[in-house]
């Protein structure tokens, strides 16, 4: 009997962002039962090797270093969160493991032992600044937790907005285990300001409970005065209330109302292990696709080793549940299909705007303008895209 090979699950199954880091372990778990089924990798199963730092910050530091010493582990798929993502790197690349990482977060990053599979600023920031402003005005308030990614993400916000015309009218943070008064201060401020849209940066718990709440004090004028993420997901919006948070626009390169034969597949098998009563997001497609792409680099190299993988794996294309992706060699980013919807009353998206081609990941923005590219014939928003 050959020995499995042996990877490592780290993500939070209860806590503030216990819901999409529970999603990231089902896609895992998916991807990992397809390989299993269909043989293994050369011969050998792949057994997954489960911590789960149950929301405690400071846990996930610890969990890595057992996996990767207790538990002979190299290969982790795991955070969600930058703070996470940042402490788990330390860990890997002290030990020459590999992370794979598969939210979308702020950029501004590179680490050679972390494979990014989530979309960066270029690619759903940039459309959803073009779209918020074009449809429903250039008046925007940003509302964050308080921590890296709402703050750097927001800070390119502005510069967006800003040379769209528009204006960032305010600002707030909150912890984020956010208390509902913190909440409210910031719907006291919304109301008072006005704004056309609000960019909503706030994750898990209070990113769920701020929408609801949102719904509830009729800020939302009927669809006139949006609230923009690129964090609330289908798993999301189940959360919220599908009622409550219909009218929600979203940035992101999954939507499970994608009509493409991946998508179908990988529904099918998600709702026969976990239930017709479980929603499928990007949070899920995005590690199911990961650990399958990881699959297709083992079958290559034969090798766990961390460069023998980066080295597959660059330039690598993949039929994902989103449609194809690509690995840049460069900056282990990954190019995907940018894409903005708003929430039904079904609890899933309306696809409004889809880019044409895959787009390059550039997570320093060295080589995308923050000012809209616009064509010889059209001045309306998206130009470029």
């Amino acid at each position: 009997m050959h020995k499995p090979w042996r990877i490592g699950a780290l993500f939070s199954l209860s806590g503030s962002t216990g819901l999409p880091e529970s999603e990231h372990a089902r896609g895992v778990q998916l991807a990992v039962a397809k390989l299993n089924r269909d043989g293994g990798i050369m011969g050998r199963q792949v057994e997954v090797v489960e911590h789960n730092p149950a929301g405690d910050l400071g846990a996930f530091r610890e969990h890595a270093e057992s996996l990767m010493t207790a538990e002979n582990v190299s290969i982790i798929f795991g955070c969600h969160t930058s703070d996470t993502r940042k402490i788990v790197s330390r860990s890997v690349e002290r030990r020459n493991g590999l992370l794979w990482y598969p939210a979308s977060y702020e950029g501004f990053e590179y680490s050679p032992n972390i494979l990014y599979a989530g979309p960066v600023a270029n690619q759903l920031i940039f459309p959803l600044a073009d779209y918020l402003v074009a449809e429903h005005g250039g008046r925007g308030y940003l509302a964050g937790c308080d921590y890296v990614f709402p703050r750097e993400t927001n800070r390119v916000m502005r510069d967006l907005i800003d040379v769209r015309g528009g204006q960032i009218v305010g600002e707030s943070y909150v912890p984020v285990v956010a208390s509902r008064s913190d909440l409210q201060r910031i719907m006291f401020d919304i109301r008072r300001l006005e704004p056309d849209f609000v960019f909503s940066t706030l994750v898990g718990e209070a990113g769920q409970e701020f929408a609801r709440m949102y719904q509830d004090s009729g800020l939302d004028l009927d669809g006139r005065r949006p609230i923009g993420s690129i964090s609330l997901t289908e798993s999301e919006l189940w959360r919220i209330g599908p009622d409550r948070a219909e009218g929600i626009i979203t940035a992101a390169s999954y939507f499970s109302s994608l009509g493409i034969d991946e998508n179908e597949a990988f529904l099918a098998s998600f709702r026969t292990s976990f239930g017709d009563d479980v929603p499928a997001s990007g949070w899920a497609a995005a590690s199911y696709a990961q650990t399958l792409i990881f699959g297709a680099a083992l079958e290559l190299t034969q090798s766990a080793q961390a460069d023998d993988l980066l080295q597959a794996v660059h330039g690598m294309t993949f039929d994902a549940p989103e449609g194809r992706v690509m690995i840049d060699p460069d900056n282990n980013h990954t190019w995907l299909t940018p894409r903005i919807g708003r929430a039904n009353a079904k609890g899933a998206f309306d696809v409004l705007w889809s880019a044409t081609e895959l787009i390059q990941p550039d997570p320093y923005l060295a080589n995308s303008p923050i000012a809209p590219r616009r064509n010889a014939d059209s001045a309306t928003m998206m130009g470029g895209y």
